[in-house]
C-alpha cells in the first residue's frame, strides 16, 4: 500500500513553502519536499493529496528557527527517494556545516565521483528535493562563484548570507 500524500503551504522569507509529506505508519508525516515558488522542478499539489498543515508543525517551526537565526541544524525525519547515488550526495550536503560552503568537487571526492563525476553530482544535487532543509545552497563553484540553485541564484545567496557564508 502507497502511503498517503499529505501537504502543506507555509510562509518565509524566501516566499511560500509547499511542504510535501508520505504518512507513515505511527501517523507522522515523513517530510519528502520542500520547493519554493518559481523553483525549477517544483512540485504541485497533485489529485488525492490531503491539506494537513498539522502534521509539518515541527518542520514549519524548525524553518522558523532557522530564519530567524536560531536554528543551525535541521532534525527531520525525511521519505527516502532518489537513487543510491543520489542518496550519498544528498548525505554528503546534509553533512555540510551551517555558516560554510564547499565546492562541487569537494562533494564529488566525498562521495568517489571526482573528475568527469562532478557533473553528475551537480544533477544528483540539482534534484534535491529538500531545498533549505538539506543544504544544497551552501555548494558554490570552485572559483567561489554562486552556480546553480533551482529556486534561482538570489535565494542561494540570501540563504548563505542568512548564514554568514557570504559577506
Amino acid at each position: 500500500m502507497t502511503p498517503e500524500t499529505v501537504y502543506a503551504r507555509v510562509d518565509s522569507p524566501l516566499g511560500e513553502m509547499l511542504l510535501v509529506g508520505r504518512v507513515a505508519e505511527d501517523g507522522g508525516a515523513r517530510l519528502a519536499s520542500l520547493s519554493l515558488p518559481g523553483q525549477k522542478g517544483a512540485v504541485a499539489v497533485g489529485d488525492g493529496w490531503r491539506h494537513a498543515p498539522g502534521l509539518f508543525a515541527a518542520v514549519a517551526g524548525q524553518l522558523d528557527e532557522y530564519f530567524a537565526g536560531r536554528r543551525d541544524r535541521f532534525d527531520l525525519v525525511y521519505a527516502e527517494s532518489g537513487t543510491e547515488f543520489q542518496r550519498r550526495v544528498w548525505s554528503a550536503l546534509d553533512g555540510i556545516p551551517y555558516g560554510s560552503t564547499v565546492s562541487y568537487g569537494d562533494i564529488a571526492r566525498l562521495v568517489g565521483a571526482s573528475g568527469a563525476g562532478v557533473r553528475a553530482v551537480g544533477t544528483a544535487i540539482g534534484r534535491n528535493p529538500l531545498l533549505v532543509v538539506r543544504p544544497c545552497h551552501r555548494v558554490i563553484g570552485a572559483d567561489g562563484s554562486l552556480r546553480g540553485y533551482a529556486a534561482g541564484l538570489e535565494r542561494k545567496e540570501r540563504l548563505l548570507g542568512l548564514e554568514g557564508a557570504r559577506g
